[in-house]
């Protein structure tokens, strides 16, 4: 039976049917048949791809051995490789890195000269790249594909062409990084390239362009990794990672109970043994909850996303900000600010700086990020960033008493978000471009884009959003007293409910200047000379 068992296991591995492949080879290991070091390498594929991890580490130990045994060096240095890198995936570092050190070791002390040098330089400039030198990753990488094209392997050419996109992206050169990217991926989709060195590529190129806000490259991709995964029966290792990026793209399309649902299994599926990706499912759980204003889940699940290495920013100073808890979110998201190495970090902080600081009444500082932000997108020249960045564009312009010019800028964000069918980000937008249209008295233009807003936040579900909006909105339907225009009477609104100028400023997201200026003159043009007078004058005109 057990020899059948191995037959079995290697058809299993010519069809991709990992979990079936892992139960007769692993039968036949535990059975009277002795397993060579190429089956013993079927079974540790086989394990590792089934989800068996552990399983996989032991088997390619001894598959390491048997080769050693055999003297058969080059062959023992991949076995070391792939060993020490399910480790270091996993999160041993040391056990991992122990094991990269003895496949060098062989290299140096049999002088081999072989495909194999070239993984264990991929395995540097991992590291390298992990240690915030993409220079030193980028000329490690460039060896690496030497070696490769050396020895004809198609597996570290992908890694390695892989690599140096990372490092590119790294020192901020993203578009020249995401052609590389693509590169990687021709030979991976004419599947050139073995399954796990695919499934690494894969997750790898995802990561960097949902990172980069390259969201349209993020969705083709996942798409075709989730259709890579289906199609392999058994498949584990990433699908968890495959379900956190889907998450990310429902949200951005406005499917936001799959994005939920989808975040819960990839939370559930990375948690034992602990996935190092588990963060990211925690952090996505924790985007969900706030934009749903789900508050106390939010926090819980940043908290557990740094718990597992993840940076709960910005999302918990966005929290922070829907809380009213303007203060706190403007420290904790300049703290974070000041921290960030690499310019992608920062990209990734920019747009909910700006958000901050604007409701913090600091502009000047939100307008220095946004100028950063511009510069960004000019130079990656992908559609997310140029929305992104003339949102904050028009945010800023309006906060600085400029809502014309506003307009334009927040047009221009508007249609691109369209474009990409985020329509939590264009009914955003919206909002922006109704208090734009209130500055310039146009209050049927106001009406119609609150109007629209709305509907979106309704179907979304984003009760914070829902809320606010509705409340600005409300305040604009007010009847008229004297000649107080629609945005003094939102003001004498808000102000009579007990507000602050600050909270004023930040409700209607104009700049606290501003607000002091129409309380100036509601003063002026109701006859009355302090704030309690004014909120007297508010509920017996029927304002409250």
């Amino acid at each position: 039976m057990t020899a059948d068992a191995v037959e079995a296991g290697r058809q299993a591995i010519e069809k991709r049917a990992w979990a079936d492949a892992y139960e007769f080879l692993a039968e036949a290991a535990g059975g009277s048949v002795h397993l060579d070091a190429a089956d013993l390498e079927l079974l540790a594929t086989a394990a590792y791809l089934s989800g068996h991890e552990v399983e996989s580490t032991d088997v390619w130990a001894r598959a390491h051995q048997a080769r050693l045994d055999a003297r058969e060096f080059e062959d023992a240095v991949r076995c070391a490789f792939w060993l020490g890198y399910g480790l270091i995936a996993r999160g041993e570092m040391a056990r991992g890195g122990g094991w990269m050190a003895r496949a060098r070791t062989l290299v140096d002390e049999h002088e081999l000269d072989c495909a194999q040098v070239g993984y264990l330089l991929a395995s540097e400039a991992l590291m390298a790249l992990g240690g915030g030198d993409p220079r030193r990753a980028q000329t490690l990488c460039e060896q690496v594909l030497a070696t490769a094209r050396r020895f004809d392997d198609s597996d570290l050419d992908a890694l390695g062409m892989l690599g140096c996109g990372q490092a590119q992206v790294g020192m901020g050169r993203i578009a020249d990084g995401v052609g590389l990217f693509d590169q990687a991926m021709v030979s991976v989709l004419a599947g050139e390239v073995s399954p796990v060195v695919s499934g690494i590529v894969y997750c790898a190129v995802i990561d960097a362009c949902q990172g980069a806000f390259d969201v349209r490259r993020a969705h083709e991709w996942t798409s075709a990794l989730d259709r890579w995964c289906i199609a392999q029966p058994g498949l584990v290792p990433y699908r968890g990672q495959c379900l956190v990026h889907r998450s990310q793209i429902l949200q951005l399309h406005g499917a936001w109970l799959e994005a939920f649902e989808e975040a819960i299994r990839a939370r559930d599926r990375l948690a034992e043994p602990p996935h190092p990706a588990i963060g990211m499912a925690h952090y996505q759980l924790g985007e969900m909850y706030r934009l749903r204003g789900e508050f106390d889940e939010a926090e819980r699940s940043y908290e557990r996303a740094n718990d597992h290495g993840r940076s709960p920013q910005p999302g918990l100073s966005l929290l922070r900000l829907a809380q009213r808890r303007v203060d706190g979110a403007a420290a904790s998201i300049e703290r974070t600010m000041a921290e960030a190495s690499g310019r992608v970090v920062r990209v990734r902080l920019l747009p909910a700086y700006v958000e901050i600081m604007l409701a913090a009444n600091l502009v000047e500082k939100a307008r220095a990020a946004c100028d950063e932000l511009f510069e960004v997108a000019a130079e990656a020249g992908f559609a997310y960033l140029d929305a992104a960045a003339a949102h904050c564009g028009g945010a800023v312009l309006l906060a600085e008493g400029q809502p014309r010019p506003a307009l334009k800028s927040l047009r221009e964000a508007w249609h691109t978000w369209q474009e990409l069918e985020a329509p939590y980000e264009s009914a955003r937008t919206r909002v922006l471009i109704a208090a734009a249209c209130r500055e310039i008295d146009d209050r049927d233009g106001a009406d119609l884009e609150y109007k629209s807003a709305l509907r979106v936040f309704e179907q979304l579900g984003a009760a914070p959003d829902l809320n606010r909006a509705g409340a600005v909105a409300a305040a604009d339907h007010t009847g008229r007293a004297g000649n107080v225009t629609p945005r003094e009477h939102e003001v004498l609104r808000l102000l009579a409910a007990g507000m602050t100028n600050r909270e004023i400023a930040t409700t209607l997201i104009i700049s606290r200047k501003t607000v002091e200026r129409h309380v100036s003159n509601i003063f002026t043009k109701v006859g009355v000379s302090n704030r309690a007078a004014a909120t007297a004058y508010a509920y017996d005109h029927g304002l409250v």
